[in-house]
């Protein structure tokens, strides 16, 4: 059966209510605020890719924990509003167009290109890196005007160039978060035009513990695979997944590609929800790829 959804209990609880006192986009933020107080993953001047970004809190806290010189890069399906300092892709992740124009920004940071234009499988590249990042602050509320942005052109900062990657092959990322999930199709809220809040990001869920742990592992292999190509040694993953029979499978491959892996189930994560994270640190040099995905 499905779950039965409850906008009014979602809003009204202590971590939404401090999410709009703080102006954050969501209370998701404090599961990741919750993970970097415990892990420490974030650093100044780092890059951060954000899969699944949608509608923005996680590449917030980002923004605000590599401050300065950080580079955030947001991906997602759902059109948002772009947090301030945050460069982003709207596409589906699975789409191979999608992953390779991601990993050309993060080989070109200064390449230039026009808002709007088409990367396949209707995905477009958005940005706002001109605006100053610090304008808003995780301590204060957030005055941002909810209006779509402006289509111009745009020119990415150089962030993280002068840090070498180690690899020489595209390996340039510090931490890749992934807080994906499979949407569900909208059935209500089409009168709504905020690009900042389309629909909930945190009700895509089917509620069916079978089919929403089946599609966040596909999405967790998914995150892991772009991992593996584009993350320096000794960066950092963390993913969110619903659990279930293949969890313990997704474990040990990340286990094959990193130092250590945590369970977490952060205390701002609803005690009834099946969602977890899994926190991987300390990226391997040395792994090879059939190694971690000798199963798929």
């Amino acid at each position: 059966m499905v779950r039965e959804h409850h906008p009014e209990r979602a809003g009204n609880d202590q971590f939404s209510k401090e999410a709009r006192v703080r102006g954050l986009k969501s209370r998701a933020a404090f599961k990741l605020l919750e993970i970097n107080e415990k892990y420490k993953i974030f650093k100044a001047g780092q890059t951060v890719v954000d899969l699944g970004y949608a509608p923005g809190s996680w590449s917030q806290v980002a923004v605000d924990r590599t401050f300065p010189n950080g580079r955030v890069i947001g991906i997602d399906i759902i059109p948002a509003q772009p947090p301030k300092g945050v460069s982003t892709i709207q596409g589906n992740f699975l789409s191979h167009h999608i992953q390779e124009a991601v990993k050309d920004l993060l080989r070109e940071p200064n390449k230039r290109r026009t808002m709007g234009h088409l990367l396949g499988d209707s995905g477009y590249e958005s940005s706002i890196t001109d605006e100053d990042p610090r304008e808003w602050s995780l301590n204060q509320p957030d005055t941002e005007h909810e209006t779509e942005t402006e289509r111009i052109p745009v020119q990415f900062k150089n962030h993280s160039t002068k840090k070498k990657s180690n690899e020489g092959e595209g390996r340039m990322v510090d931490i890749v978060l992934s807080d994906m999930s499979e949407p569900w199709e909208q059935t209500t809220g089409f009168w709504i035009k905020s690009l900042s809040n389309p629909y909930h990001r945190m009700m895509n869920t089917s509620g069916m513990s079978f089919r929403d742990h089946a599609g966040s592992m596909d999405l967790c292999n998914a995150a892991l695979k772009f991992s593996y190509d584009t993350l320096r040694t000794g960066g950092h993953f963390v993913c969110k997944f619903y659990q279930g029979a293949e969890e313990k499978a997704l474990e040990l491959r990340l286990k094959a590609l990193f130092a250590k892996v945590h369970r977490e189930k952060p205390e701002s994560s609803r005690s009834e929800s099946k969602e977890a994270f899994f926190v991987a640190l300390r990226r391997k040099g040395d792994t090879q790829k059939e190694d971690v995905f000798y199963d798929i």
